[in-house]
């Protein structure tokens, strides 16, 4: 009887065992095992969320459309200004200087829903009066350039779009990727809803962050999810309200279809670029 009381006593402990190692496998990020805990913290310490991180070519994607080179994260975050937020706008701490200022933009090899987006997007920012206007050009070097990628969904949900933030020189991001899978926006794309997503990634080229970051799951559903609110930074923008805020055009993910700027997303912008 002892030796079956003992022999029990050793299987319930190795289950104790067995399962605390089970536990600490779960840290980092489950979901891409074949990125490192090194660039997990690099991501960390610029102020993402290490959750659904993305390897694409060059770099990493996070926070669903956020484009991070490998040299981005190499270099040293910045912190100025960082503040939790709650659901009102908030910019990183690099914006676009040199104000006033033209930025242009070129689409790169993508259908003409694409360029009819990118044309209306550009109206709504050049409709609000800012300091900062927006020119499409056909050829040429621009500021920003819109190209396509070819990806499925992953994990259930599929990236529409992404882009990074401005540069410690003041200049725009360079780079938007549209992706030109058929499950992103259908085979026949609708010019309205490709230029609301392409109006929000311009948004973050000047220097917009997700309005809803310090819980995605406001727009985007499922568990609530901080991107973080340090590194690039989260300065609040004043005038905006503290209030959920569903309609603004820089909510984490799309509505599937036309999204523009609110009043406070005006109050946002007019704060940084009137």
């Amino acid at each position: 009887m002892r030796n079956q009381v003992f022999f029990l006593l050793i299987c319930l402990l190795a289950g104790l065992f067995i399962t605390s190692c089970q536990k600490d496998n779960k840290q980092g990020n489950t979901d891409k095992p074949g990125i490192s805990n090194d660039v997990l913290a690099q991501i960390k310490a610029k102020g993402f969320s290490t959750r659904n991180v993305h390897a694409v070519n060059g770099g990493y994607l996070v926070e669903g459309d956020i484009f991070l080179s490998s040299k981005d994260l190499s270099q040293k975050a910045r912190t100025n200004k960082v503040r939790v937020a709650k659901t009102e706008q908030y910019s990183t701490n690099n914006l676009v200087s040199s104000l006033p200022r033209v930025i242009t933009v070129k689409v790169s090899n993508l259908g003409s829903a694409f360029v009819q987006g990118t044309d209306l997007a550009i109206q709504r920012y050049n409709a609000l009066g800012l300091r900062i206007q927006f020119q499409r050009i056909s050829s040429g070097n621009a500021d920003i350039t819109i190209q396509g990628f070819y990806e499925g969904p992953s994990g259930g949900y599929i990236t529409l779009g992404s882009s990074g933030f401005p540069t410690d020189a003041g200049d725009p991001f360079n780079l938007i990727q549209m992706n030109t899978h058929p499950d992103a926006y259908g085979s026949n794309p609708n010019v309205q809803y490709v230029g609301s997503v392409l109006q929000h990634e311009i948004g973050h080229c000047i220097g917009m962050r997700h309005t809803d970051y310090m819980d995605r799951s406001y727009s985007c559903g499922g568990d609530p999810v901080d991107e973080g609110d340090g590194g690039v930074g989260a300065v609040y923008l004043p005038g905006t309200p503290a209030d959920p805020d569903p309609d603004s055009w820089m909510l984490a993910c799309s509505n599937g279809g036309n999204r523009t700027f609110n009043a406070n997303d005006i109050i946002a912008l007019n704060y940084l670029y009137q």
